[in-house]
């Protein structure tokens, strides 16, 4: 498989997360984010739409960043994110914990008033 390597960039206040990441790069990638995330003083929007994959390594991931940030005052924001991705939070009901993602999808919360 030629999957591509994920990679973690800061630019400004943006986050942006590429490339496949699955259980045997997440540890990595979840290092250089907080590294990132530590360096920065402001709010930080996360850009997941240049992110080759929806894995439940991924929420845990995104997660353990939001936690970080809050630990620092900080807030994140996560961005493109893909349908797949976002329906597999929802099916965890972990929508609801992490900003950007769309809890209103889930067809339970359509009929909610």
């Amino acid at each position: 498989m030629n999957a591509s390597r994920p990679v973690v960039t800061l630019d400004g206040d943006t986050l942006s997360v590429s490339g496949v990441i699955d259980p045997l790069t997440v540890v990595s990638v979840r290092q250089e984010g907080e590294k990132w995330i530590r360096a920065s003083k402001t709010d930080l929007q996360v850009d997941l739409s240049a992110m080759g994959t929806a894995h439940s390594v991924v929420l845990s991931l995104l997660l353990c960043w939001h936690r970080l940030a809050v630990a620092r005052s900080q807030a994140l924001r996560f961005t493109g994110v893909s349908e797949r991705l976002n329906s597999l939070a929802a099916l965890s009901g972990l929508d609801r914990h992490l900003p950007g993602f769309s809890f209103q999808s889930s067809p339970e919360n359509l009929h909610q008033s």
